[in-house]
């Protein structure tokens, strides 16, 4: 698919509410710059060509691909997506690798063996009868269970402050000497697999954890993973209302969660050597959607964005080696980036100076958002490398030039540069917002909906091509360009390797204006719940 003759005229940055714009002072068109030389042919090695280059036409390119992608998967388990393990995934590594191999870059792609869940079946057979929305909690073990339903400890009336299932206690007096017991637990305060652990020691054969219903963002479905715990029966997620229903009196349900298959997805690697090929800078975006749909902002955004500046990049000469990265299965546990840096020698680890991760960048009810690594907002629940801070500065500055109000995003290692930081490589990253509601603060200084997700099709169906601020796209879409492009020449701030000046005339950064502190809690970002407030393929916690 051709990447040429899609560059705008103009670009301008919207300013939250205000209707404000800030028009950037650049060239015109693309195709008129260096005397008709256009941005696929030419060298793009100053902030002003690159800038000129990676459009919000050109990223949106990329976007529909991903859109026609899923709406042309035909998958037997997962169609109309780009689930890891299905068709549709193997359908946007190829776009992506064809693409940078056309461009010139050396292109690998590693491969990830993971485990493959088949949809998950909770269906309710009396006092009513009712098939629910489902899905198998990773690390789920297999099994097809019809029973009783046994309530634990729920919390259905305001303000639903939910401990079900997180004490051995609370399964006592309970009964559970069946040989098909379904224990219904709601998610809150402790790790699902606690819950889990806890409920089949007292004799569950299955358990459904449902949303806790204490906000609007844990309505829908809970899904989440239990690793590293295993469960020994099937574990499956239900919305609040579907939990509402199975906790009535006299309920029984069926739960069915098929044996899983192992699978093997590919991460794609591209790289353009430098001139110091013992200094690497990397960006990465996970390429996968969740099974529900076609995933265009979670995280088509990141990895249009990433791919489009790769592409107006093929043709630089930098100092410092560049490698980009798409990654699998990020949505079943970041599996992909983990397995990557795991594969990696100590030497080969050393060698990278930094990594930069875009995870969901034009989120439609957006709140711009820098990982917090100096903590100005957050204490981080993961060790920060010496480093990060010098990457987070250079985002909020880019922010504070262009006029941009920014907030903290926690620098929790929920999503692919978890890996990374674990390996002590220097990390940062930008993030819009998934489940976490929008406050009226926040409306007023990024414009949107207050009360609303910052994102509301997050990890559905409805995340399609209309699912993003294209605003916010444009404004991520070149600071990601304009990150790369800076520490191409120079990771100095960051690992003290000196380099070069960026060539062309200089581009003066502002001290960060500061977040604007508009967070009480977590605003997400990250993988699979293990619990503890997360969003993403990481999360654990109720």
């Amino acid at each position: 698919m051709s990447v040429s003759q899609r560059r705008t005229t103009s670009r301008a940055i919207a300013l939250g509410s205000s209707g404000l714009l800030l028009a950037l002072a650049l060239p015109a068109t693309a195709a008129s710059a260096a005397g008709g030389k256009g941005c696929d042919d030419r060298n793009n090695n100053t902030y002003a060509k690159l800038l000129e280059c990676v459009t919000l036409d050109g990223v949106l390119e990329h976007e529909r691909a991903f859109q026609k992608i899923a709406d042309n998967s035909t998958d037997p388990v997962y169609p109309d997506s780009r689930a890891a393990g299905t068709e549709g995934y193997a359908a946007s590594v190829d776009y992506v690798s064809e693409l940078l191999e056309d461009a010139g870059y050396e292109v690998t792609k590693t491969p990830v063996e993971f485990r493959f869940d088949y949809p998950a079946v909770l269906q309710q057979l009396t006092p009513t009868e009712a098939e629910y929305d489902s899905g198998v909690f990773t690390n789920s073990g297999a099994g097809d269970v019809t029973g009783r339903v046994v309530p634990v400890d729920l919390a259905l009336a305001p303000p639903r402050a939910s401990t079900s299932g997180c004490e051995a206690a609370d399964f006592t007096g309970l009964d559970f000497s069946g040989t098909s017991d379904i224990a219904l637990v709601q998610r809150g305060t402790c790790n699902f697999a606690v819950k889990v652990q806890n409920a089949t020691a007292a004799g569950a054969e299955a358990v459904v954890i449902f949303n806790q219903g204490n906000t609007p963002d844990r309505e829908g479905v809970a899904l989440g993973t239990l690793a590293p715990y295993e469960a020994t029966v099937p574990v499956v997620g239900a919305s609040f209302a579907a939990g509402e229903a199975l906790a009535a009196a006299g309920s029984t349900a069926r739960v069915q969660v098929r044996q899983p298959e192992t699978r093997t997805d590919y991460n794609v690697i591209a790289e353009l050597p430098g001139e110091n090929t013992g200094n690497v800078v990397m960006a990465g975006a996970h390429l996968d959607s969740v099974p529900a749909g076609p995933g265009i902002n979670d995280n088509g955004s990141g990895s249009s964005a990433l791919l489009e500046t790769a592409l107006m990049m093929a043709n630089s000469k930098p100092q410092n080696t560049i490698r980009f990265g798409w990654w699998a299965a990020e949505e079943l546990g970041l599996l992909g980036s983990a397995a990557y840096v795991e594969g990696l020698s100590q030497e080969e680890r050393d060698r990278i100076a930094l990594y930069m991760n875009y995870d969901m960048v034009a989120s439609p009810n957006y709140v711009q958002m820098v990982y917090d690594s100096d903590q100005s907002t957050w204490t981080a629940p993961v060790a920060i490398p010496d480093g990060s801070n010098a990457i987070e500065d250079l985002y909020e500055s880019y922010y504070t030039k262009v006029g941009v109000p920014y907030d903290d995003a926690e620098y929790s290692g929920r999503s692919d540069y978890e890996a990374f930081i674990l390996a002590d490589i220097p990390s940062g990253g930008l993030f819009t917002g998934a489940e976490v509601v929008k406050t009226e603060e926040q409306a007023a200084i990024w414009g949107g909906t207050a009360g609303e997700s910052f994102d509301p099709c997050y990890h559905q169906e409805c995340d399609t091509i209309d699912n993003l601020a294209h605003d916010a796209f444009d404004v991520n879409s070149d600071l990601i360009a304009f990150a790369m492009l800076t520490f191409s020449y120079s990771t100095e701030s960051v690992n003290g390797v000196p380099g070069k000046e960026v060539p062309g005339p200089p581009f003066e950064l502002p001290a960060p204006a500061g977040p604007e502190g508009t967070f009480e809690e977590a605003a997400g970002g990250g993988g699979l719940a293990h619990d503890h407030d997360h969003h993403h393929a990481h999360d654990t916690v109720a």
